[in-house]
């Protein structure tokens, strides 16, 4: 089941503050009880909530949320996100791409490129990218996570020591209010740093979802990227930190 935004805001909502109360989303969505109620009995029944007497509680703690989940969550928001960051990468060039539902979605915005060169250790991209005939695709090595294709440790680290790219493209898990990139796992961050360190200009791409989100690990700061692709423009004191640090906002 496909999850729509509003419900992917609901889970959010639940994981930060623990319960969602029927009452209290009508109003901010500005919808009927009834259409959260059933709202929540989906996302229950997909597995991202509990319900309970006149609300839902997160099923989840501090961990992220299962990759299969995830795929669903924002599809139409992360395919528009996908499309402007593809939109900036030109043909006869060459990218990374890491790990994350998001980055996949760039993979299938970039099937009609030619020319270009892609290095991943994201099993599902590479997969994408195959139906391209203009797309050069390396995979690094690296430990499988069987969860969601990735290739991560040392061997995915060194791998990619061996590359200076025009671009990379990265995902997040959660976007702090102050700029930080944060994820979950220790390893995957270590992938990240260094593909932005292997790449002429650095891209993020993230949905609304993902801002104020808690995770415990520090990817980097948003100075550190070059353009940020997302949907939903960011709150004044971050929006003035990105032109701070020069680092442009692109709504998808």
């Amino acid at each position: 089941m496909a999850i729509s935004l509003r419900q992917t805001e609901i889970v959010e909502i639940a994981r930060a503050e623990g319960r969602v109360v029927v009452e209290d989303l009508a109003q901010r969505f500005d919808v009927t009880l009834q259409t959260i109620r059933r709202d929540l009995t989906e996302l229950a029944e997909a597995g991202f909530l509990d319900r309970i007497h006149g609300g839902a509680v997160a099923r989840t703690g501090v961990v992220n949320i299962g990759y299969e989940q995830r795929r669903r969550m924002a599809q139409e928001a992360k395919e528009a996100i996908a499309r402007a960051c593809a939109a900036e990468i030109p043909d006869n060039s060459s990218l990374i791409l890491n790990l994350g539902t998001t980055t996949e979605a760039v993979a299938r915005a970039l099937l009609h490129h030619k020319n270009i060169t892609v290095i991943t250790n994201n099993m599902n991209v590479a997969n994408t990218l195959q139906a391209n005939p203009g797309c050069e695709i390396i995979v690094t090595g690296g430990t499988l996570r069987r969860s969601d294709g990735g290739l991560v440790g040392d061997l995915a680290i060194q791998f990619f020591d061996q590359f200076k790219v025009d671009f990379a493209v990265i995902g997040t898990s959660a976007l702090d209010l102050d700029g930080d990139m944060l994820d979950f796992d220790l390893a995957e961050v270590r992938v990240s740093r260094a593909i932005l360190a292997r790449a002429r200009r650095s891209f993020l791409v993230t949905d609304r979802s993902k801002l104020g989100r808690s995770a415990p690990a520090r990817i980097a700061s948003l100075s550190a990227i070059d353009t940020v692709f997302t949907d939903q423009a960011f709150p004044p004191t971050l929006a003035r930190a990105c032109q701070e640090w020069n680092t442009r906002v692109v709504l998808g």
